[in-house]
């Protein structure tokens, strides 16, 4: 099996999801035809990780790769404002972890591995409150940290755990774009390019998620250039 060793950086998104990020290599910097548009406050209040769902895809999605850390740590400062309120939302939590998450990998570097210990206790706290939230994106989340994220004596990068949790987001969310787009990087990651490539076109194949069309185009634009890796 493979593990990524201690100098490769940490992916540049994740997360679930959900969201989550994109392998680093893969990472994109067009701008969507259209960015998401505004939460309206009441849905804010009801479901408050909304705000920075739309936030997040804007900033991944289109913003210029060097512009990314700085929005990243604001977003994570307005996160850490509604978890503060909301200390036992799963989905809060969640978002909170994937946006700590993506900062690190816009970050880079070994000063980013703090921010990813940061996530990875989110999205368990996430887990512990509610494991299905979101369609399991905590799940979804937390392993694609655990094969992204170098492993010991640096990271607590495991490959096994990562399969697991992949595995626990995939029985929640079978058919979602981003419980099958990490799973197929996984298994590319593992060497297993035929199943890598099944799951990535079964991922192209996902339901639009309402809402989220700049997240759903910036991720079908990542399978799109993983498949052509592996084809290639």
């Amino acid at each position: 099996m493979s593990r990524r060793t201690a100098a490769t950086p940490l992916a540049a998104a994740l997360l679930l999801a959900l969201g989550l990020a994109a392998a680093p290599a893969l990472a994109q910097d067009a701008t969507p035809a259209a960015t998401p548009a505004a939460v309206e406050a009441p849905a804010a209040e009801a479901a408050p990780h909304l705000a920075l769902q739309a936030r997040w895809a804007e900033i991944k999605y289109a913003l210029p790769e060097d512009r990314r850390a700085d929005a990243f740590e604001a977003l994570a400062t307005e996160a850490d404002a509604a978890v503060a309120l909301h200390p036992r939302d799963a989905a809060l939590l969640t978002w909170r972890g994937i946006v700590l998450a993506s900062w690190a990998g816009a970050k880079g570097g070994l000063g980013a591995l703090s921010l990813a210990r940061r996530a990875k206790a989110d999205f368990e706290a996430a887990i512990a409150i509610d494991p299905a939230a979101l369609d399991g994106s905590a799940h979804t989340s937390l392993g694609s940290l655990y094969y992204q994220v170098p492993g010991w004596p640096v990271g607590f990068g495991d490959d096994d755990k990562a399969r697991e949790q992949l595995q626990a987001g995939l029985a929640l969310n079978p058919d979602g774009i981003d419980s099958l787009y990490f799973w197929g990087d996984f298994l590319r990651d593992q060497g297993d390019e035929v199943s890598a490539i099944d799951a990535l076109e079964k991922a192209l194949q996902a339901a639009p998620r309402p809402g989220r069309e700049a997240a759903d185009a910036g991720r079908r634009a990542e399978v799109e250039a993983l498949l052509a890796q592996l084809r290639g």
